[in-house]
């Protein structure tokens, strides 16, 4: 099936009376994906490249988190920390990986500059956090984040999809306009007014920041931003993208939220074997719609899968952690105990390294 694709690079000015216009770019081209329906009633939506009924490679059927000596809890499986013993791959890619927490990352390129993935420094934008703690009982504890002089010098912010807990409005103010924001097509509208850059990108669109190249990619995924559940005005409306940075021949991938389907070997095949791999492992869980759940996240032997066929280097898993939601999750690192589990389990040659909320490797 031919996907259409757009043909140029424009750039359009979203207007306010309120403050500084935003300047967006938009970012497709001959060789770009923009997965839209065409017809019937989702036309206009984007889609999957691979959707429909899904078959699974590996799947964890029977004691799926056993205790792990090298995680260490406060209680069962919460308040924890891994404190394995790990050996740096050694990989001399000049990259520096710091987790702030679920999907947020702090990324030192080999030449210097800084960038960072889905940073979320609290629960929610205004009032779904109120919302969802009333509903919930529940409220996400903070993980790292950026440093004031890392504030300032920001190149790039990058994020995967509009979903709140990758997307925050309250961040982006305080991030401010010095980086350019790049994004999935149709995301830009999201954003708070305050001169923003902001780049949307199709899929297999590139642009460069200096030396540094960035590729958006396909994820298998969906998104959604409203404020009452099962109103679909805004579903698929945007797109949801994961990201590739390319610098002096080395490569590292940001999956973004994403469900196991057949493009992680499309970008093996275009891409080559990828340096370091940032897999998602959570979020899959779910009693009464698991089969839904994991079709759009993927589970830790499902992201497994996903390493090998990108043939990384090294993964590192991120979404469980002290600063997690916890949504489609037994804990906060259960998927990080089945991770374990199933990398022996799966005699996995992909060489993993597992980090704590704020630390960081040299890789």
């Amino acid at each position: 099936m031919k996907i259409p694709t757009l043909s140029l690079i424009f750039t359009s000015t979203l207007l306010t009376a309120c403050s500084a216009a935003n300047n967006v770019q938009i970012i497709a081209g001959t060789d770009t994906i923009v997965p839209l329906h065409q017809d019937g009633e989702r036309a206009g939506r984007y889609h999957n490249l691979y959707p429909g009924e899904k078959t699974y490679p590996v799947s964890c059927e029977n004691d799926c988190y056993p205790k792990n000596a090298s995680l260490i809890c406060e209680t069962e499986t919460e308040n924890c920390q891994y404190q394995g013993q790990q050996e740096n791959p050694q990989l001399n890619t000049g990259f520096t990986v710091r987790w702030l927490g679920h999907a947020g990352f702090m990324i030192k390129t080999p030449n210097g500059q800084q960038v960072v993935f889905d940073p979320v420094k609290e629960q929610f934008d205004s009032p779904v956090d109120l919302a969802f703690r009333l509903a919930s009982g529940f409220y996400r504890k903070p993980g790292d984040w950026l440093t004031d002089s890392e504030l300032k010098n920001l190149d790039a912010v990058m994020y995967s999809h509009i979903h709140y807990d990758h997307f925050n409005k309250a961040d982006i103010e305080e991030i401010g306009n010095q980086p350019r924001y790049l994004t999935p097509l149709g995301m830009a509208d999201n954003f708070p007014t305050g001169g923003f850059n902001i780049s949307e990108m199709a899929w297999y669109a590139k642009t460069n920041i200096d030396d540094l190249t960035i590729h958006a990619l396909p994820a298998h995924h969906f998104s959604s931003r409203v404020l009452v559940p099962f109103i679909y005005e805004d579903h698929d409306k945007d797109l949801w993208n994961g990201w590739l940075l390319e610098q002096n021949g080395k490569t590292l991938f940001f999956a973004g939220d994403t469900g196991y389907s057949q493009h992680f070997s499309d970008i093996q095949q275009k891409y080559g074997n990828i340096d370091i791999c940032l897999m998602p492992i959570a979020s899959y869980y779910h009693e009464e719609n698991g089969k839904w759940y994991r079709y759009v996240h993927t589970t830790p032997e499902d992201a497994l899968m996903g390493a090998q066929e990108l043939n990384c280097n090294v993964m590192i898993p991120w979404g469980y952690g002290n600063s997690s939601w916890k949504m489609g999750d037994h804990s906060s690192h259960s998927a990080l105990l089945r991770l374990l589990h199933m990398y022996t389990e799966m005699d996995s040659q992909i060489p993993l390294y597992i980090l704590n909320e704020g630390e960081s490797i040299a890789l």
